[in-house]
């Protein structure tokens, strides 16, 4: 990396660190109109969790000079909020907790707190909250020493997700198999039947999210009265390793099961090696190949099938 490109990384992070300290006020004289500020509602906060917390522990946590809170706390025991002790496991150590009037100026913080943030996101639409959440999981994430796991759950699809199936499975198969719009094309029918009209007692999707986007996804149709197939497995590449793919197939699963089916089919194609061993560790067993020539290359397409009983 370059000098330049380097400052100029820098420069964008000291720029969003000014920008969000401004939205969430915690430059202002008393953090949500308290007397507080937010290392104090730090402290709050922490001491809110337990009866008593050790005071050591409460600087480990925090990770704060020994010295800064022990001036926080005296000002607290001052002011009635915390009363201080001896440890009842270590007379060496000094415990602190909550009084009742501790106890209320948590409570109105936590509510202030809050309050702000419902109204922070209320100025965005869904779509733009999970995408705010998203980043934010990203950051917690990548900053954390690997501490914060990814917020991942599945949920059905709404609006825009439909569109996101078909345009993602166009350009990750064009990244990454070469096929041409021909597959999009196939894409995009299998998610307009759907759409259009589906039996959603015997036919269901699934959006996976990752930290608040959409990372991956599959659909479980209606083949015949006792057979279901699993059409349109797709995880992102950057959500792969995850388990995400496995998650996927095993809801299919289930609702097919549930669903009343006796089995459940998929077609897929040779070259797809990794779907394919999702496949065979939800117990899916090969049940025939045949080549052919589509999406602009030589395939071999592979049916694969599993009893539900």
């Amino acid at each position: 990396m370059s000098a330049t490109d380097r400052a100029g990384r820098v420069a964008a992070v000291r720029s969003f660190n000014r920008f969000y300290t401004g939205v969430i006020g915690v430059l202002a004289d008393g953090l949500l109109r308290t007397p507080y500020t937010l290392t104090e509602a730090r402290v709050l906060f922490e001491l809110a969790q337990r009866d008593v917390t050790e005071v050591p522990a409460l600087r480990r946590t925090l990770v704060l000079d020994p010295g800064y809170v022990s001036r926080i706390l005296a000002r607290f025991e001052a002011d009635g909020i915390v009363e201080r002790g001896r440890s009842p496991r270590d007379a060496r150590a000094q415990v602190v907790g909550l009084t009742d009037s501790g106890r209320r100026a948590f409570a109105t913080l936590d509510a202030r707190s809050t309050e702000e943030i419902t109204a922070l996101l209320g100025r965005l639409s869904d779509a733009d909250q999970r995408r705010l959440l998203g980043a934010m999981g990203t950051i917690e994430r990548l900053l954390g020493n690997g501490t914060a796991g990814p917020a991942v759950r599945l949920r059905p699809p709404t609006a825009g997700d439909f569109g996101w199936v078909v345009e993602r499975h166009g350009a990750l198969y064009a990244e990454e198999y070469g096929w041409n719009a021909e597959f999009e094309a196939l894409v995009a029918r299998i998610v307009a039947d759907f759409a259009a009209g589906h039996d959603p007692e015997r036919e269901a999707a699934w959006i996976a999210e990752l930290d608040g986007g959409p990372a991956g996804c599959v659909f479980c149709v209606r083949k015949d009265d006792e057979t279901a197939q699993l059409r349109l497995l797709l995880v992102e590449p950057s959500a792969r390793g995850l388990g995400l793919g496995g998650r996927l197939v095993d809801e299919c699963l289930r609702f097919a099961r549930d669903a009343g089916y006796r089995r459940i089919v998929l077609w897929t194609n040779d070259v797809l090696v990794a779907a394919r061993r999702i496949y065979e560790r939800a117990g899916f067993r090969l049940a025939g190949s045949e080549p052919h020539h589509s999406y602009g290359h030589d395939l071999v397409a592979q049916w694969w099938e599993r009893d539900l009983r």
